[in-house]
């Protein structure tokens, strides 16, 4: 895993474990991470981070309607 710095106002400071844990939540909304990925990424077991999604408006379904159809059609 690929370690990053990323300067924050100081006023975040405290906040630092919610700020980790809002931007795997964003990468995960975002297909980037996978489950798995945005939740080791946040501390977390996958169970937690999946909890979690809700505190910042990310879905654990992460799977476009027109995929889910698609895939209904199918069957």
């Amino acid at each position: 895993m690929t370690t990053i710095t990323l300067q924050v106002p100081d006023t975040l400071g405290e906040y630092q474990n919610d700020t980790v844990r809002f931007i795997a939540a964003k990468l995960y909304e975002s297909g980037k991470l996978s489950l798995g990925q945005a939740a080791e990424m946040a501390g977390v077991s996958k169970r937690t981070f999946a909890e979690l999604l809700g505190d910042y408006g990310v879905s654990l379904l992460n799977y476009p309607v027109s995929d889910m159809l698609a895939d209904a059609d199918r069957i």
